[in-house]
């Protein structure tokens, strides 16, 4: 399972989430900080 972390959440999570979580990203690597709801949940589907 991949997870997307929301731009109100420590970016430094997917770092100390990766051997958990592998291929998670946050928000702001996506370049997706200043994206409305909607485009995030496009990007994440």
């Amino acid at each position: 399972m991949k997870l997307l972390f929301a731009r109100n959440l420590s970016p430094r999570l997917v770092q100390l989430l990766a051997d958990v979580y592998p291929g998670s990203a946050h928000v702001i690597d996506m370049g997706l900080s200043d994206a409305d709801d909607r485009a995030i949940w496009t990007f994440a589907r």
